[in-house]
């Protein structure tokens, strides 16, 4: 007994050696980040780009001690034993060097990294053996060795097989948060991981193939081998709910990564919380692409052309609102291509230099006949005196007024006229759908808050100190140019005093206006932006996002860097795709679909189970094959009688099965409210639980999810690592429940 164990011994107690010294760089590193911080935030500094500077480099080395922090569990995880090398190469999750510069730890994402995870024995490639760590804190708990070149067996006493490291990691209790795969990395994962950046990669596979962990681990690849190009505009992650980016929220700190912001599609407008509830039926019309289109419409309907002269009384005088110079103005500012907030300057000086020109013709006449009294100077002070006028800003504002998003959708939806108009591409019921009155806004509602946004553009500058806004400083700096094609005198020999009047015109600028700002870093600085343009995006269950959350999400990567990771069997929302052509095969958008067939996370009992839902989805999805069984039968029980509570014990026995484990109910919304107090077990609806995973589910209710659809149950029944419960009302009768 004792020469079977003294060689494994011997080797935890020579890896923990090792892990000691590791530690203790790490510590140093740690200090001398924490050194230099302190002395960044000690310098004197004597104008504001030092200031600026001084931010910068203390930001820098905030965000190392955090990485530092991050790596702290699970530093190093591998070592690889070369053939024909007597150096060990220690894999971790950053790459740590002596003080000399020898390399201690390779980063797992380097190219050296790689052969970690794509040896073989039938292709070792040169490696003689891999070695797992398996760590808790900074003690080494176990050692387990997978020898590749069969003549070195004899160098192993603690072989236990190629899958041994795979099957701890999948055996091991879920604790609610998602742990990384760092250490387990399969080789049909890693080609993805390490995919070229440029294009759409859509990663499709079945329930527990490991697609989110992909897509994150791929965001951590991303950021490390194309960090200059990444690191000023980050990555950012959708999810399909917030507990979703709870589960997920610890994974790519752990892998030293923080420039990611993680967010739902709910989550893409700063400032709004979608949290109005709406039917599926209206949701699946504002969904639709066409709502582009409505969305434009709407915009133009609010640039009005009066149908009949409209008068203004100005200083006694009567001032005309001509619709022809109206029309010609808003065709003007049409023609800029610029966004309706900004294309309304173009409108409002053009209309502002009409007026001028009928004040001057009428107070600048000549009594004996000759031409106008008034220069060019004298009509652009008019011009800047109309224009602060509050009637006539007041008409020219209802003609083509400034808007934010939600004013726009705000009063689209309050009016059955605004929607007539601008969405008659719909069917009359779908119009009926879109009308409500104000009052908070829905998950679908942000991408037509985003879309508007895009047609509208900014709002209006802050005032300065001189009481005008720049759009009035620029009304009467143009005016000039404006007004000059209806002057009926000769330019040329007013060209001194076109420069008197840009002067007088300049006066009104009072000083710079100075911003000081904090440093903050990408993830806080994108949170707060919607214009952000990110250098690549994740997308998280894809197959749910509708036409128009696709069109918010392309506007933020102009360079179409996607990874998309869904799967079409479980698409249950109302914008479901039947395939991935639906969503980019139309469209000019390069795109490349990989697909994981190995479910990790289901075991076989269970997928017995669910593939005979996903055979009666009938839709176009691989058939996954798990690779593992878990030693536990799916099980059916029938409560006809206070199913409540017979659900409550059952999560109890359950929780007292997996000890450590999670335990999770997924059942049906109106279920879910009656079940929300349960102490042992999550309770969630399906909508929620998608993405999840726990040890074990219990299912309540089945044919009540499967009325909202077969993939909603497909789903339910694909959440669990270990156990599987269904507790049913009656007999049930969704497929697959003849095997329970």
């Amino acid at each position: 007994m004792s020469a079977a164990i003294n060689p494994a011994l011997k080797a935890v107690r020579f890896e923990q050696a090792r892990l000691d010294d590791l530690y203790a760089r790490l510590d140093r590193l740690r200090e001398e980040a924490g050194e230099r911080l302190g002395e960044s935030r000690r310098r004197h500094v004597e104008n504001d780009q030092e200031r600026s500077q001084r931010d910068a480099e203390a930001h820098l080395y905030r965000r190392r001690i955090a990485q530092l922090d991050a790596v702290e569990e699970g530093l190093c995880f591998g070592r690889l034993d070369y053939i024909d090398d007597d150096a060990p190469m220690y894999l971790g999750r950053i790459g740590v060097h002596a003080e000399g510069g020898e390399q201690l730890l390779v980063d797992w994402r380097s190219e050296a990294g790689r052969r970690f995870y794509l040896a073989t024995a039938a292709s070792p490639s040169g490696v003689r053996r891999r070695r797992h760590l398996h760590t808790k804190g900074r003690r080494l708990r176990a050692v387990n060795d997978e020898v590749l070149d069969l003549g070195s067996a004899s160098d192993s006493g603690s072989s236990i097989g190629s899958e041994g490291a795979l099957m701890a990691a999948l055996n091991a209790a879920r604790t609610g948060t998602m742990q990384d795969i760092v250490a387990t990395i399969q080789a049909e994962q890693d080609r993805i991981i390490r995919a070229p950046l440029e294009g759409i990669m859509i990663v499709d596979g079945a329930p527990g193939t490991g697609k989110t962990a992909v897509a994150l681990h791929r965001a951590a690849y991303l950021l490390y081998e194309h960090r200059e190009q990444l690191k000023s505009r980050g990555v950012l992650i959708i999810g399909p709910g917030k507990q979703f980016l709870r589960y997920i929220s610890e994974v790519l700190p752990g892998l030293a990564e923080t420039d990611v912001l993680l967010r739902t599609p709910a989550q893409l407008f700063p400032g709004v919380v979608a949290d109005r509830p709406e039917t599926d039926a209206v949701a699946a019309v504002k969904g639709r692409a066409v709502m582009a289109g409505v969305i434009a419409s709407a915009v133009a309907d609010r640039q009005v052309v009066p149908r009949h002269p409209v008068l203004i009384d100005y200083e006694g005088h009567e001032l005309w609102l001509r619709p022809e110079k109206i029309t010609a103005a808003r065709d003007a500012a049409r023609e800029t291509g610029l966004a309706h907030n900004e294309a309304r300057e173009t409108f409002h000086k053009r209309v502002i230099a009409d007026l001028a020109t009928q004040y001057a013709d009428i107070i600048g006449e000549d009594p004996l006949g000759e031409e106008n009294l008034l220069g060019l100077e004298d009509r652009a002070k008019l011009a800047v005196e109309i224009a602060g006028d509050p009637v006539i800003r007041g008409e020219i504002e209802s003609l083509w007024p400034e808007l934010t998003a939600r004013e726009l959708l705000e009063d689209l939806f309050a009016s059955r006229e605004r929607i007539a108009s601008a969405a008659a591409v719909l069917k009359k019921e779908d119009r009926a759908l879109l009308h409500r009155g104000p009052g908070g806004w829905s998950e679908a509602d942000v991408a037509l808050l985003d879309e508007a946004a895009e047609h509208l553009g900014e709002t209006e500058a802050p005032r300065r100190a001189g009481g005008l806004t720049a759009e009035q400083i620029a009304y009467a700096q143009d005016v000039l140019t404006i007004a000059a094609g209806s002057a009926s005198f000769d330019f040329e020999d007013e060209e001194s005093e076109i420069l008197q009047a840009t002067d007088v015109i300049d006066e009104f600028w009072l000083g710079e206006r100075q911003v000081d700002e904090a440093f903050v870093s990408v993830a806080e600085r994108a949170a707060a932006d919607r214009r952000w343009i990110f250098g690549h995006v994740i997308v998280d269950e894809a197959q749910e996002l509708s036409p128009m959350e696709w069109r918010a999400l392309l506007r933020r990567c102009v360079t179409r860097s996607f990874t998309v990771a869904g799967d079409l069997a479980q698409a249950a929302g109302p914008s479901a795709p039947a395939n991935w052509g639906q969503v980019f095969g139309a469209s000019d958008l390069a795109w490349r679909a990989e697909q994981l067939t190995v479910s990790y996370r289901t075991p076989a009992e269970i997928m017995n189970v669910a593939a005979r839902v996903l055979d009666a989805i009938d839709v176009e999805a691989a058939r996954p094959r798990s690779v593992r069984e878990s030693g536990h039968q799916p099980w059916l029980e029938i409560a006809q009688v206070d199913l409540d509570a017979r659900v409550e014990e059952l999560a109890r026995a359950e929780k007292r099965a997996v000890g450590e484990g999670s335990v999770a109910v997924v059942t049906t919304a109106e279920r879910a409210a009656g079940l929300a107090g349960l102490a042992d077990a999550a309770v969630l609806t399906v909508k929620q639980a998608k993405g999840l995973e726990f040890d074990s589910v219990i299912v309540v209710d089945p044919d009540a999810i499967a009325a909202s659809g077969l993939r909603n149950l497909y789903v339910a029944l694909t959440r669990a690592t270990k156990r599987l419960g269904v507790v049913a009302p009656d007999k049930p009768c969704f497929p697959g429940a003849e095997v329970l």
